[in-house]
């Protein structure tokens, strides 16, 4: 499966990924603090265990920062 994360590119060796299983991949530490959208659509984090990702879907993920 070929992802387009924050505008790079990455291949997974699976059939399907749901949302969570890919922040597992990608940010297993930081589970909090993150919004996601696919295709331009926010997605809530109560459907991301749910959700299943297409190849060839653009994925945003967007991390809260702290600082003044």
């Amino acid at each position: 499966m070929e992802l387009k994360i924050n505008n790079q590119h990455k291949t997974f060796d699976c059939k399907s990924l749901t949302i969570q299983e890919l922040i597992d991949f990608e940010l297993p530490a930081k589970q909090n603090g993150i919004a996601i959208a696919v295709n331009q659509t926010v997605v809530p984090k109560s459907q991301w265990i749910t959700f299943t990702l297409s190849s060839s879907d653009e994925i945003l993920i967007i991390t809260a920062t702290q600082g003044g």
